[in-house]
């Protein structure tokens, strides 16, 4: 059997990642943890629905530390799919496909993302 010296295909060792491979790779993993964070919704939900005491257990676990983490990393997750799914439809339309463009409504996404997270925890915070 004979060694043959083929290239191998660039890979990402030899690129540097780009803001759009990373927003690309953020909105399948949000697509994701919403999914994994809607399980927790459930959860919370059907617990209310069995009675007080599973109710409270479930209160108590969505209330921690950890489950407060997961919530806000699930609102993270759900604004972000939220905003870059906006930017998609707008790609789907045939807008915004110049690169400084794609750049631009790139960073609009993460802002869109901290502005929307933050505000609805506030609000939140506020009305709890």
């Amino acid at each position: 059997m004979s060694v043959q010296n083929r290239p191998l295909s660039p890979h990402l060792q030899i690129y540097r990642p780009q803001l759009t491979s990373v927003l690309s790779i953020l909105h399948r993993m949000t697509g994701v943890a919403i999914a994994v964070g809607t399980l927790l919704l459930v959860y919370w939900l059907a617990s209310a629905s069995a009675g007080p005491e599973a109710f409270d257990h479930a209160q108590g676990f969505v209330g921690s530390p950890i489950g407060l983490i997961l919530l806000f990393a699930w609102s993270v997750a759900l604004f972000y799919h939220l905003c870059n799914g906006i930017r998609h439809l707008a790609w789907d339309a045939g807008l915004g496909f110049e690169l400084p463009t794609v750049y631009r409504s790139g960073w609009a996404v993460l802002v869109g993302t901290a502005v929307l997270t933050l505000l609805a925890w506030i609000v939140g915070l506020v009305l709890y």
